[in-house]
């Protein structure tokens, strides 16, 4: 969200920047000209004064006109500026350089025509820092007797007035470019403000979703609505574990209770079973349900420990705690002549060693149910393309899955059609999930090409962010195994 709130805030910054620096340059411009202009028309209007007593039948042969003369000649050496006065014919009365006359065309034409009728001229277009070669012209009339009898032109350079104005410029932008740099770190600081309890929300939604039902937000930054948000949200997930806990209460409690009665079903059936006839195909159905009954109840338990427990996590050896369940499960694959091999790198990992444990029982349970004999089940342990996790696959060469049977495995008591004879109560995977979403893990299903099925438990290279190390409740050390 910063990356789309944080450009929109710089730009309609920088947008009131600009539309004010326009403005500012452009009046800078104007009155640092304007100034020159008025220095020009002071000059041009003492120099009127002279020439308003100077003969028109002698120019250049009196006293005055030798004054007026040497006035605008010193005006030239001084400044640059070329300066005459011209009668309304064109004639020069007096000028500097001598050979200079009012041009028949172009601003300074303008100038002289405007002073001719009396009045001062306008001010001349402005002048830019750009334009390199642009001078700037004023004219004033000579009056005498209140007619208009010469006319004062100045042609100036505009080269100290195109650097003022660059300076001038270049402090705006220096202004502007400071300006925009503290609006950024504010629009930083801004969105920081407006965005952390997002960030933090989204964390926390974060965690409760992985499984993590004691995380809440700290309701102290950021605007009044978002804090309230915070407020709502927890009050939210406060319900929502009150809730599950209700449930694994239940859950864990019906498990337990009828354990009992279950067990003393299961023993009358067995005393009753010593009144019949041996091989009695209702006795041994009825047998096989109660055991299945209690499986399913074992699992039931098994499933709400697991919910309930915090994850212990701490450096595990990942390819030797893999061996090790390799080893334990070979006489299990011998006896259904089906072949267990491991492939083990010797990497490490941040896990739940009982957790972990469990969950490779689980899977490995699995793999030799469906792997009928004469085939085998691969057990490998490597470090993930990303250096992010530790994968650990297992692959079987059982019947495999179909694409709608594999977006299913892993709910809760749910079976292929296919394997419903097989022993199981379809919680077994579920658990798997739990404990490895517990500390941060996973699992994946794929088919194993030609067929069977290939199964990825994943658990993180690195201790999950806000997590304590060998934090949490003591686990039981009896591990979960598939079924």
């Amino acid at each position: 969200m910063r990356t789309r709130l944080l450009p929109l805030l710089i730009v309609l910054m920088a947008g009131v920047l600009l539309a004010l620096g326009f403005p500012l340059a452009a009046s800078l411009a104007a009155s640092e000209q304007q100034r020159v202009v008025v220095d020009r028309l002071d000059d041009a209007a003492r120099f009127a004064a002279l020439a308003q007593f100077v003969s028109e039948s002698s120019p250049g042969t009196d006293e005055r006109s030798a004054t007026l003369g040497g006035e605008l000649l010193s005006y030239h050496d001084v400044y640059g500026i070329r300066a005459g006065v011209f009668y309304r014919d064109n004639r020069a009365m007096a000028s500097a350089p001598e050979d200079w006359v009012v041009p028949y065309d172009g601003e300074a034409r303008r100038a002289f025509n405007e002073a001719l009728v009396g009045r001062r001229s306008h001010d001349p277009p402005q002048v830019w820092p750009w334009q390199f070669h642009a001078r700037l012209t004023v004219a004033s009339p000579v009056v005498r007797d209140g007619d208009v009898v010469a006319v004062v032109v100045t042609d100036s350079p505009t080269g100290q007035l195109r650097l003022r104005i660059l300076r001038g410029w270049l402090l705006i932008f220096a202004g502007e470019a400071a300006a925009m740099l503290v609006a950024v770190g504010a629009a930083f600081r801004l969105t920081g403000w407006v965005l952390r309890p997002v960030r933090v929300l989204d964390s926390v939604t974060h965690d409760i979703a992985t499984g993590r039902m004691n995380s809440r937000v700290a309701a102290t930054g950021g605007p009044p609505e978002l804090r309230r948000l915070a407020l709502s949200f927890n009050e939210m997930a406060d319900n929502v574990e009150e809730a599950l806990e209700q449930q694994r209460a239940f859950v864990a409690d019906a498990s337990h209770q009828l354990r009992n009665p279950l067990a003393a079903l299961l023993l009358r059936i067995e005393l009753l079973a010593m009144e019949l006839p041996e091989g009695n195909e209702e006795i041994a159905s009825v047998r096989t349900e109660g055991r299945r009954l209690s499986q399913v109840l074992d699992d039931l338990l098994d499933l709400a420990l697991a919910e309930h427990a915090a994850a212990e996590l701490r450096l595990t050896d990942v390819g030797g705690l893999a061996d090790e369940r390799v080893v334990s499960w070979r006489p299990v694959a011998e006896d259904k002549g089906v072949v267990l091999s491991g492939a083990c790198a010797a990497v490490t990992a941040w896990a739940d060693p009982v957790a972990l444990s469990s969950a490779l029982d689980a899977v490995i349970d699995n793999a030799l149910k469906f792997t009928p004999a004469g085939e085998e089940v691969t057990v490998s342990v490597a470090v993930s393309p990303d250096g992010k996790s530790v994968d650990v696959v297992i692959a079987d060469r059982g019947p495999g899955l179909t694409e709608d049977e594999l977006a299913r495995i892993g709910d809760r008591f749910w079976r292929s059609g296919r394997h419903q004879n097989i022993k199981g109560s379809g919680l077994g995977l579920s658990i798997t999930r739990v404990l490895l979403t517990a500390g941060g893990g996973g699992i994946a299903f794929a088919p194993h090409e030609p067929h069977g099925l290939r199964v990825t438990v994943t658990v993180p290279r690195h201790a999950p962010a806000g997590r304590d190390r060998g934090a949490g409740p003591e686990r039981s050390g009896q591990g979960f195994t598939g079924r």
